[in-house]
């Protein structure tokens, strides 16, 4: 018994030691960037099939020199691109013009499984995030 007790006091000590050190690296800066904002929003029904960019803003300045992935679950659901994908000046930025049709859904990830190229100045990939609207008529 005394040497199981040994054994749970120092995985203890190393577990606390761990999420010690693991506390320290904490920071706006080792944590991956993700999306604070998008146009459309999230789940809008109504979006104008005239809307001619689809914007994704992410909490931290991101790699821009062609650094994105804008992901598709079907050929259907995904917009046409009619345009560079480009990042704004703010270097958070990320703008995919688009030709959009009305009555229809739209399905987007901004970053998904081993398509993880939308990175902050720091390398850490983004969250992945799903973007789901429909057109109104």
């Amino acid at each position: 018994m005394k040497s199981v007790a040994v054994v749970i006091a120092v995985v203890s000590l190393f577990a606390s030691g761990a999420l010690a050190q693991t506390a320290k690296e904490v920071s706006v800066k080792t944590m991956p960037p993700s999306v604070v904002k998008t146009v459309p929003v999230a789940g809008d029904m109504a979006v104008d099939p005239a809307l001619k960019e689809i914007s994704v803003t992410f909490s931290k300045d991101m790699k821009t020199n062609r650094m994105w992935a804008v992901c598709q679950i079907s050929k259907e659901t995904y917009p046409q691109v009619a345009g560079q994908i480009h990042y704004l000046s703010d270097q958070r930025t990320c703008v995919v013009p688009v030709k959009l049709e009305a009555d229809k859904t739209y399905v987007l990830w901004f970053n998904r499984g081993q398509f993880n190229s939308f990175r902050d100045k720091e390398n850490n990939p983004a969250v992945p995030y799903l973007l789901v609207f429909k057109t109104r008529q």
